[in-house]
């Protein structure tokens, strides 16, 4: 079955198998949050991004194996609900950025920089700090080395625009310039990216509205 990132509260995950990497996309909870495991076809080792919601849902995904890692990708609670329940049933370790463990209840077993990495296996993910949604928000980049990057976006870069930052034009001026350094100016048109809550999309199909975003101010 070819990926596509549409999936439903209830409903199946969807599997993006990727030379060296896995990535089962699940969404769960009341807001459609968008969970994602990570396994590396080498070595088997897995890794969860936002234990958002559903506990026994994401348990199931993660199946027999477990998980080594956690990472919350920032501090709102629609994205940590089901991260005690993870963490008590695997003891994975806990990975969020710096300026945003604070908010999350579970200790942070790891505060993530930006630009530091983050393992799977053999697989190597880079955390990349976005000011503006929350103070620590982080997007992880894997840049594949058989095709084109994948970045898992939190709730900092969506179809048609970037996080919600209420109204507040300085934290909009910095997340949208946060998305342009260090998302759109280092990264292809052919980047995949996987976000927070509904569909994926990709940089390419982003990139010609970059302009509107900031004149509209959201």
């Amino acid at each position: 079955m070819t990926y596509s990132g549409a999936v439903k509260v209830g409903g199946p995950a969807d599997v993006h198998e990727l030379t060296d990497l896995m990535i089962s996309k699940v969404a769960v909870g009341p807001m459609d949050n968008n969970s994602y495991l990570l396994r590396c076809r080498a070595t088997g080792e897995q890794l969860l991004i936002d234990a958002a919601a559903e506990p026994d849902t994401l348990l199931r995904l993660i199946g027999d194996d477990s998980i080594a890692s956690v990472v919350t990708t920032h501090r709102h609670g629609d994205h940590w609900q089901a991260l005690a329940e993870v963490v008590a049933a695997t003891g994975a370790r806990t990975y969020a950025g710096r300026y945003d463990a604070e908010g999350i209840p579970v200790p942070t077993d790891v505060p993530v920089e930006d630009g530091d990495e983050i393992a799977v296996g053999r697989v190597r993910l880079t955390a990349r700090h976005l000011v503006g949604h929350t103070p620590g928000s982080i997007a992880l980049v894997y840049d594949d080395p058989h095709g084109p990057p994948h970045v898992f976006t939190g709730d900092c870069l969506f179809p048609g625009g970037v996080g919600n930052t209420h109204q507040d034009a300085e934290a909009f001026a910095r997340l949208l310039g946060d998305v342009e350094t260090k998302l759109f100016d280092l990264l292809p048109d052919e980047t995949w990216v996987y976000p927070g809550h509904g569909n994926d999309t990709a940089l390419g199909a982003e990139r010609p509205h970059l302009a509107e975003w900031r004149a509209r101010g959201w």
